[in-house]
């Protein structure tokens, strides 16, 4: 049997979504809603008819943010991965849709219905699953559990607001993590570091 073809509706809510995104990334919370609609390519009444205020926008984001992350664990959990290495892989999936991420420890209002409760402890448990494959295999040594590790993907996709080459920060942040993780052996870091003058030249980059 052939899929149908997504209609406009659909095409129009996944391109809102995903402006409202970016644009959050870019300009904040709080920008205008007609900016979010004009880079969807619709109208702002489009917009409105699908989400009656800035609030229920923001929760169809995060249950999106919600969905993406489980995709991800999904591919991860499909694989023969040692468990710092699926750790690994998450936290650097994450880095990689950074932009896509509206969730509370980003900002967002945080949600607790049903739904959202258990999309989060869906994530946990998957996490802390990977958690106790490498405790078996010798991977993970360190007494971490699931939260260490969203926390951390947290901080890794919020890039510093005037910071170098945030991909190659995140790039050795994550190395650094896994290590102190690590049951044995140490994974290169991605180099070369970044210095006080890298930062002092994104300052001043800003200052014009």
């Amino acid at each position: 049997m052939t899929r149908k073809p997504r209609s406009d509706a659909e095409a129009n809510r996944d391109r809102l979504l995903a402006a409202a995104a970016a644009a959050m990334t870019r300009e904040g919370r709080h920008v205008p809603l007609a900016v979010i609609a004009a880079e969807a390519g619709v109208g702002v009444g489009t917009l409105y008819r699908k989400y009656a205020d800035r609030d229920a926008l923001m929760q169809a984001l995060e249950y999106r943010a919600y969905g993406l992350l489980n995709q991800i664990l999904d591919d991860i959990a499909g694989r023969d991965l040692p468990g710092l290495d699926a750790i690994g892989e998450f936290l650097a999936r994450t880095v990689e849709i950074a932009s896509r991420l509206v969730l509370p420890l980003h900002g967002a209002p945080p949600l607790v219905t049903t739904e959202a409760v258990a999309a989060r402890q869906q994530i946990n448990d998957r996490l802390d699953g990977f958690i106790a494959r490498g405790r078996a295999d010798g991977t993970v040594a360190a007494a971490v559990n699931a939260t260490d590790i969203i926390v951390f993907s947290a901080l890794i996709t919020q890039p510093l607001a005037h910071g170098p080459d945030w991909e190659r920060l995140a790039a050795r942040q994550l190395a650094i993590f896994l290590n102190g993780i690590a049951g044995s052996g140490q994974r290169s870091i991605p180099g070369p570091p970044v210095t006080r003058e890298d930062i002092e030249a994104a300052f001043e980059g800003t200052a014009d």
